[in-house]
């Protein structure tokens, strides 16, 4: 079997405005430097996930308002442009989210997207519904595959045995590099590839760093 062959895809599910979500998809890159593991991007929303719920805090709610913008620019700057270019505009909106500390505006939005070598008037796709329909059929796609008591991001896999498995996370900080990234990858396939496997889970002690 050549290199090629035996290759995999990772489906990955992200929502923009998610820090563990970004830091998640770092660790994927690094993945796919050392597994044979091709990582294809697609979009979920935090916003649709949590659109019927009243119990949330204010600051969250308005985060989740301001969250349709930038993935209806990510579903409108795929349907134009084909999906191969979801993964570095999300680089570029990534970088400038977390790691710049920028805040979720228009002016972001074009600086990511002309930086991604894109349009700049697919910003225009933030403040209209156009998209919304697409949008929601890529989120239930990944959170259909775990279930809507998690969130961002969704990875699915082809498993040790060739099934295919699904899982949200990990979330991990900071996102693992080298080895230890290979090593991550090699055990959430492990117990996630496990029957009636569940959940690992501990209290975060430390926010997300984006160094």
């Amino acid at each position: 079997m050549s290199t090629a062959d035996s290759r995999k895809t990772a489906d990955f599910w992200f929502d923009p405005i998610c820090p563990w979500a970004w830091m998640t998809s770092r660790w994927m890159l690094e993945v796919e430097k050392l597994r044979p593991v091709d990582v294809r991007w697609h979009v979920m929303s935090l916003s649709v996930l949590n659109e019927k719920r009243d119990d949330l805090p204010e600051q969250y709610r308005e985060m989740l308002a301001a969250g349709w913008g930038p993935v209806r620019v990510l579903v409108a700057a795929a349907e134009a442009h084909g999906e191969e270019v979801l993964g570095r505009l999300y680089t570029e909106l990534g970088l400038r989210f977390h790691n710049q500390g920028l805040p979720n505006t228009r002016e972001t939005l074009v600086a990511a997207l002309t930086a991604a070598g894109l349009p700049a008037n697919l910003a225009d796709a933030a403040d209209t519904d156009a998209y919304d329909e697409k949008l929601r059929a890529s989120h239930a796609e990944g959170i259909g595959l775990v279930g809507e008591d998690v969130g961002t991001p969704v990875i699915a896999v082809d498993g040790p045995d060739g099934e295919r498995i699904a899982f949200f996370g990990p979330v991990v900080t900071p996102a693992p590099r080298g080895e230890a990234a290979a090593r991550l990858w090699d055990g959430t396939l492990l117990v996630a590839s496990t029957p009636g496997f569940y959940e690992i889970k501990r209290t975060r002690t430390a926010g997300p760093s984006f160094e």
